[in-house]
């Protein structure tokens, strides 16, 4: 049996709401406007003394609600995006998310409830084994562990942080202003259009451009002289190779995630827009910049069609699908979908850096692959079952991206 005391629960609530502050607010908006890896040009940026600087973000970041992280330009090393929801057979739940690692390429898995009740995943698999990985996928349910699955293929990844203009520093509370978010929504008149997404071609890179990739992938703030001698070479060197990763376009997004609500009464989600129109897409785009509850967003390739990262108090879900349910009726969207997901479930990891080559690149080997989804398909039929265990209660997750 697992809980939390009441004194507990209310008391994270309130600390959480305490510390976005004035000072903390402006350091935040300063690392990602910036960049989170030089402190003392976010204390310049900001206006916030260094010392105080140092401190705030230390402290945020050792209570769990500040993480920073580098989203690399998946397709400059050769990979593909893609979102895969699948739906378990029932009783195979547990093995169904373990077939989905066997490749070794997934970045992302929850257990998921709504449009899919099963696992949402994201995967980055080389760009010419896109169609091995939908033909793996196939697999895993002609093997039975699955009923179905959906994928798909996802353009760049675009983080922001909440709009502060909503919240109040003096009630330390958010204002959620959704007649106005429908009226700029419908009418788009303070909406810029945004420029066609330009397809990133494979560029030149080696290992030690994909260590430290997947370094800065895990904290943006990595040390250079850690970077250095993780690659094995002398700290101006490390200096130059990330400098020519950052100048030739492989760090793509700087994400600097801030809780900006207690996980205790907030719910994540994954909600999809449909669009009638390509154009009316794009030039919808921004919005998603001024609410402050979307986490990050993408467009799903070859569809008319953008996915969100929403973190959202529970209490507001209700008039977020009221205001998409508008949007429908009003002919800005064609359609919406959502998918609850578990933050105590998530499982991440960077990109599948072990499986790249200098001299033959990335590999990737469905007959491995298919081998070894058949022998965890038939760990099933042995009569001894695996032991049931359940989750411990522990405190949430602030990596929900």
């Amino acid at each position: 049996m697992s809980y939390q005391l009441a004194d507990e629960y209310f008391q994270r609530i309130h600390q959480i709401m305490s510390l976005l502050d004035d000072e903390n607010v402006e350091i935040i908006g300063a690392m990602k406007k910036f960049g989170p890896r030089n402190l003392q040009s976010i204390a310049r940026k900001s206006g916030v003394p260094y010392p105080t600087v140092y401190t705030r973000v230390n402290k945020l970041g050792t209570q769990g609600l500040l993480d920073t992280w580098t989203y690399p330009n998946l397709a400059k090393i050769g990979l593909a995006r893609s979102m895969v929801l699948l739906t378990p057979s029932p009783g195979r739940e547990v093995i169904a998310s373990e077939a989905l690692k066997i490749p070794g390429y997934w970045l992302w898995i929850a257990r998921c409830t709504g449009e899919c009740n099963g696992y949402y995943s994201q995967h980055a698999v080389p760009v010419e084994n896109r169609q091995d990985f939908v033909q793996y996928l196939d697999q895993i349910v002609s093997s039975g562990l699955a009923t179905s699955y959906r994928i798909f293929w996802l353009g760049d990844y675009h983080s922001h942080i909440p709009n502060f203009e909503y919240y109040d520093f003096k009630k330390r509370a958010w204002r959620f202003d959704w007649p106005a978010w429908l009226s700029l929504f419908m009418k788009g008149k303070s909406v810029q259009n945004v420029p066609e997404e330009k397809e990133s071609s494979k560029d030149d890179f080696d290992k030690n451009d994909l260590l430290i990739l997947k370094e800065l992938m895990k904290d943006a703030r990595k040390k250079l002289s850690e970077l250095s001698q993780l690659i094995g070479m002398t700290l101006p060197a490390a200096k130059y190779r990330f400098d020519n990763l950052a100048r030739r376009g492989f760090l793509q997004d700087y994400v600097v995630q801030v809780l900006p609500y207690p996980p205790e009464i907030s719910d994540l989600y994954e909600v999809r827009l449909d669009f009638g129109e390509h154009k009316a897409m794009i030039a919808k785009e921004n919005f998603f910049k001024r609410l402050p509850f979307v986490l990050n967003y993408s467009r799903i390739k070859g569809t008319n069609s953008i996915t969100l990262r929403v973190y959202l108090p529970r209490t507001e879900v209700n008039n977020l699908l009221t205001m998409l349910s508008a949007l429908v009726r009003g002919g800005a969207i064609d359609r919406f979908s959502y998918m609850l997901l578990d933050p105590m479930t998530i499982q991440s990891q960077t990109f599948h850096y072990k499986a790249f080559d200098d001299k033959s690149g990335w590999r990737y080997d469905n007959h491995e692959y298919l081998a070894a989804l058949r022998k965890l398909a038939s760990s099933l039929d042995k009569a001894e079952h695996p032991a049931v265990t359940f989750q411990p209660s522990k405190g949430l997750p602030v990596s929900m991206m």
